[in-house]
């Protein structure tokens, strides 16, 4: 590590210097990093597992083997793409021992409750609960495809780095995904 890098504020230092910082087991790096990725991480795995206290589970774990395994980073991808792929990893481990039990985030955190009639939030609520039920059944690759480009807002080619699968495989997977949920709520919401 630099001695520019050594003497910066943490706060300042970019992703490389982050990571230098880490390795040299610099106090409150790794925890900067967590504050950097704790968001996106947690919001990655909700959206596999489906409940709050398994996500906040998996979350710890994907910063657990993320501290581990810094050393193996190489960099070649962003730190945040390779979170993500631990996160798929860790999330799909889980949903592959056990089928998620479905909880609702809380609404009144992201949607201006005053906009909506009573009856409105019940039916989207409901409606929200059986997209959630429906994405919980798809096959893993095709969960993790729709999740990172629904939910995440990924490119394909962003996904198949995170995946480690080429950018063929994740669009096929994203269209059979979509097909699937078509299936699984056709005349669900009529």
């Amino acid at each position: 590590m630099s001695a520019d890098a050594r003497d910066a504020p943490l706060a300042d230092l970019d992703e490389r210097a982050l990571v230098e910082a880490c390795l040299a087991n610099r106090p409150g790096a790794f925890d900067l990093v967590v504050d950097r990725h704790r968001r996106s991480v947690y919001q990655l795995c909700y959206r596999f597992v489906g409940n709050h206290e398994d996500a906040s589970d998996r979350s710890q774990d994907v910063f657990l083997r993320a501290y581990r395994g810094l050393k193996n980073f190489r960099g070649q991808s962003s730190l945040a793409t390779w979170l993500y792929r631990i996160g798929v990893n860790v999330c799909l481990n889980h949903v592959s021992v056990r089928s998620p039990a479905v909880e609702a985030i809380d609404a009144r955190e992201f949607v201006d409750a005053g906009a909506e009639s009573p009856s409105d939030r019940i039916l989207r609520a409901e409606r929200g609960a059986r997209v959630r039920a429906a994405i919980a059944q798809l096959p893993p690759k095709q969960r993790a495809a729709l999740v990172l480009r629904t939910y995440h807002e990924m490119s394909h080619q962003e996904i198949a780095d995170v995946l480690g699968s080429s950018v063929g495989a994740v669009k096929a997977n994203f269209f059979h995904a979509l097909a699937s949920l078509k299936r699984l709520l056709a005349g669900k919401d009529a």
